[in-house]
């Protein structure tokens, strides 16, 4: 009797110190599985790129030669092909592939470009702004230089500011399930950590708390039966 009473105590204690993280986790949970994935992440709202065709084989710009190169690839951009060439321990560079010629990087008028030119979306652009690498914001998650590009309808479309490649769409239900997903995790600054002690801590207590419960029923069952 000592036993059951001394366990439904700790049982009790436990399930108030527990039960709001769990009423966080159910909330949140439930929260980033309302809206379909596919339409949080926005991907329908860009159109797809053409394949590369080059009408002569593409030219490599003479000025990379006996660089230490981490990347060369040819990808396609809405105004055409463009080499992306990344040198180690230095910034990335784009060129044109049919005359070799390096390029400077995408002004804020070209980033925009580049969205308009695939934006499938309604409304047009709102704003554009540069952001930094030393100091990319919360939805990136990307520590490189980007143009933002704010759509009317509230969705963040990054362009990589050196190649003009697009890095991210973030709409707005991709903002509110990135938020959710920090207080799932209980992470909202980072949003990334799974592992720090407040999370482990909660979770270990949530599993002791059921187990008390698991061995509460039966005990509870045999008096209630004699």
């Amino acid at each position: 009797m000592n036993v059951r009473r001394t366990l439904r105590r700790w049982h009790l204690w436990l399930g108030w110190l527990v039960g709001v993280p769990l009423l966080l986790w159910t909330l949140s949970g439930l929260a980033m599985v309302v809206k379909p994935i596919e339409d949080v992440r926005g991907g329908e709202l860009l159109a797809p790129l053409s394949p590369v065709r080059l009408a002569a084989p593409p030219v490599l710009p003479s000025e990379i030669a006996g660089l230490p190169l981490t990347k060369v690839a040819l990808e396609q951009r809405a105004a055409g092909p463009r080499w992306v060439i990344e040198v180690a321990g230095g910034s990335s560079r784009i060129a044109d592939p049919l005359t070799g010629r390096l390029l400077p990087p995408p002004s804020a008028a070209r980033a925009a470009a580049e969205v308009t030119a695939r934006w499938r979306g309604r409304g047009g652009i709102a704003a554009v702004t540069r952001t930094s690498a030393d100091d990319p914001p919360l939805e990136l998650r990307r520590p490189v230089a980007a143009w933002a590009v704010r759509m009317e309808d509230g969705t963040h479309i990054y362009v990589d500011a050196a190649t003009g490649g697009i890095l991210a769409t973030r709409t707005r239900w991709w903002r509110f399930y990135d938020w959710m997903w920090g207080l799932h995790i209980m992470d909202l600054r980072g949003r990334e950590d799974t592992h720090h002690p407040i999370l482990v801590g909660f979770a270990a207590l949530a599993l002791l708390t059921v187990l008390l419960a698991l061995v509460l029923l039966p005990l509870s069952y045999r008096r209630r039966r004699s």
